[in-house]
């Protein structure tokens, strides 16, 4: 019989499938019949106003009959639990989709939260293995969030030097910290094969006659062979963690991926990698093109399926479930409604997952109109009950140096000979794309939230987020991905001779020096690659040069935080504020850090303490002291302890030969508002929407 307490041991337990990381073979480790894919958990929801708990399991079956799942849950803690607390019982299950042959079963999960953390050990078919386990809140307590993006590789990237897995690492820090959530911020899988191993598709992308390139259309046969590439690549990738790319060199397994996600309930947005390179972000004749646009309808349809446990037949689970908020509109070239998350954390965090893809254009990321549903319904959440802290995934970081000249030299048709030679392959074949023949770089930077064609929208919503979090009292930490390296963006008030010649030199003094009462104060907490290659040095040492304190509006600076002044091998480092290496994110209530012995061990902090941003030594944060180096006065600073506050950390890969994934954390304080203005000023913001 299943028991609820014994050893997890994730060193011991997990060492095997880091050290066979990148020993794939080129054939697919797709079983012929049993389980293909999961156990994969994911969140949907919690309801405090009924203390429900809300979860699903996914399994992906070939010829065998609906698994049963059986389940005993209780204390977390062995001697917090009597036996008359152990539950057990058998989950439910629906069949939601067939695809040729394959069954689709989710497993409804609803318990109510009790007085203590819950542990939960479930077995399929009464085989039960050490990581099918995971963990729900306390009622009474926020949960404990890790963070990722960019989760797989580039195409042509050689994967030899990277030996170890930083879901390895995950697995370790879980089994001690208890993460009650995974973020996955975008790019969950690399689709970007499609390219090369959809024989149709390629065919299509080759097509040298423009004319009948664009005017092409989605014949029967090569819908079904993208939805047979999209369905091989999540069975693979979700299901063995084998992912391979365009050479020899180019193939990964990363076996500790499905074990975090059946150990680990997801939240899940998307970004391109998950359909395809720069999706949304070319041209809208190119876009709207049949074949091209119905690569997005492919993707679109294994992301819900996958990704989210529903399939767009089912109207009640894919359009009426209280976790969805809903788009305005059909996506323009997915044709299906964009899918934003809100859901409480607990009982006064709350997240927001914000679908940045569905609805996008090369001049649009999300519609006007579907914000301004998204902060209506945020208002609504607000009676309901107190919110301390709003987490916002983005995707793609909002605050981060712009990149606006690259933009306008790609752009510029003093290159059009160059990208001519270059598409004909007589000059560096490699710098134009083959979906349009634009500058490989173009549609990234297409994509930033800086660009020129998003500065406007950009400015609305931080403005708007900003407004909601003074009227409210709701401290707003925007997570995301995509850039491949770490760092840690930031608005905040800051003081401007327009206050001393208007006497308010003390009141703004007075919120610089206590910054859980800045109602301007933003942190943007960018957390990418998980898998994929970190970029070059000289990439870090130019987005350092450009990452200056920038002025939002004449009341609020823009600015990226010195977190990373000593690297992960103990060196000093120049490019402080972007740390190009692997790396992962959690952000931690600081009541859990308190109540933990290991968290509270890692960090060594109480409530009152002012900790600058940087390292987590052997020591904790640091407390007091000057700056060793790097940084200035300006925007090395100080944040409080504070009882409703968060620490959010950055675990950065220390040596990518080593197989035991060891890294280094490197935290900044994060605290709650403590303060509510009915009115925040933005005089003085450039390239604003009419719409603020």
């Amino acid at each position: 019989m299943l028991e609820l307490h014994d050893d997890w041991d994730t060193q011991a337990l997990y060492q095997d499938e880091v050290n066979n990381c990148n020993s794939c073979k080129e054939e697919s480790p797709v079983k012929g019949s049993g389980i293909l894919c999961g156990p994969n958990l994911r969140l949907v929801g919690v309801n405090y106003g009924k203390n429900l708990y809300r979860a699903s399991m996914l399994l992906v079956c070939r010829d065998i009959e609906c698994p049963k799942v059986t389940f005993i849950r209780g204390a977390s803690e062995a001697e917090k639990i009597s036996a008359d607390d152990l539950r057990r019982g058998e989950l439910p299950s629906t069949l939601f989709y067939v695809d040729n042959g394959i069954d689709f079963f989710r497993y409804t999960i609803e318990f109510p939260m009790e007085s203590y953390e819950q542990l939960v050990k479930y077995s399929i078919n009464d085989e039960h293995k050490p990581h099918y386990r995971f963990f729900v809140p306390s009622r009474n307590n926020n949960f404990n969030v890790m963070s990722y993006s960019c989760n797989g590789f580039s195409l042509n990237v050689d994967t030899t030097p990277f030996q170890g897995s930083m879901w390895f690492d995950v697995l370790n820090k879980h089994a001690k910290a208890h993460y009650h959530v995974m973020l996955g911020g975008g790019d969950q899988i690399y689709s970007d094969g499609i390219n090369v191993f959809c024989e149709g598709f390629k065919n299509w992308l080759h097509e040298k006659n423009a004319v009948k390139k664009f005017r092409a259309h989605l014949t029967s046969e090569l819908r079904a062979e993208i939805d047979e590439f999209y369905l091989k690549e999540y069975l693979e990738w979700y299901g063995y963690g084998h992912w391979k790319g365009s050479t020899p060199k180019s193939q990964t397994t990363q076996k500790c991926f499905p074990i975090a996600m059946a150990t680990i309930p997801s939240i899940n947005i998307w970004d391109d990698h998950d359909i395809i390179d720069g999706f949304g972000s070319y041209s809208d004749s190119f876009q709207s093109n049949e074949v091209f646009s119905g690569v997005g309808k492919a993707a679109y349809k294994y992301y819900i399926l996958f990704q989210q446990h529903v399939s767009i037949e089912e109207k009640e689970a894919y359009l009426q479930d209280e976790s969805w908020l809903l788009g305005a509109m059909d996506g323009a070239y997915i044709g299906e409604k964009s899918h934003s998350i809100f859901t409480r954390l607990g009982p006064t965090n709350a997240l927001l997952g914000l679908d940045c893809r569905t609805e996008r254009k090369l001049k649009q990321i999300v519609s006007w109109d579907t914000y301004d549903l998204v902060f209506k319904r945020l208002e609504k959440e607000i009676p309901k009950g107190k919110i301390d802290h709003l987490m916002v995934m983005l995707g793609v970081p909002i605050a981060y140096p712009r990149m606006v000249w690259l933009e306008l030299i790609f752009s510029s048709r003093a290159l059009v000979p160059l990208k001519y030679l270059a598409k004909k392959g007589f000059i560096a074949p490699g710098l134009v794309n083959s979906f349009n023949g634009d500058i490989e770089l173009l549609d990234d930077l297409n994509d930033h939230w800086c660009a020129r064609h998003h500065k406007k929208e950009r400015n609305y919503l931080v403005a708007r987020l900003q407004d909601f979090g003074a009227k409210h009292g709701v401290r707003i930490t925007i997570l995301s991905g995509d850039v491949h390296l770490a760092c840690v963006g930031r608005f905040r008030s800051k003081l401007h001779s327009h206050h001393v010649t208007s006497g308010k030199e003390n009141e703004v003094k007075k919120v610089l020096n206590e910054p859980e009462k800045d109602v301007r104060l933003m942190f943007n907490i960018v957390s990418s690659a998980i898998v994929n290659t970190p970029p070059p040095n000289p990439m870090a040492k130019l987005l350092q040069k450009r990452s200056g304190i920038h002025h939002f509006d004449r009341a609020t600076d823009e600015d990226v935080v010195p977190l990373f002044k000593t690297d992960a091998d103990g060196t000093n480092r120049t490019n402080f504020s972007f740390m190009n290496r692997r790396n992962w994110s959690d952000l931690l209530p600081i009541e859990n850090v308190l109540e933990s012995e290991y968290l509270r061990k890692l960090y060594k902090v109480s409530v009152g303490d002012y900790c600058y941003s940087g390292l987590v030594t052997k020591d904790g944060l640091k407390t007091k002291g000057d700056v060793e180096h790097g940084g200035n006065k300006k925007q090395d600073v100080t944040y409080p302890v504070t009882a409703k506050g968060l620490i959010a950390s950055i675990h950065a890969e220390k040596d990518t030969t080593n197989k035991d994934s060891q890294t280094e954390a490197y935290a900044v304080i994060i605290p709650e508002l403590q303060n509510v203005q009915d009115n925040v000023s933005h005089e003085g913001i450039k390239h604003v929407s009419s719409r603020t």
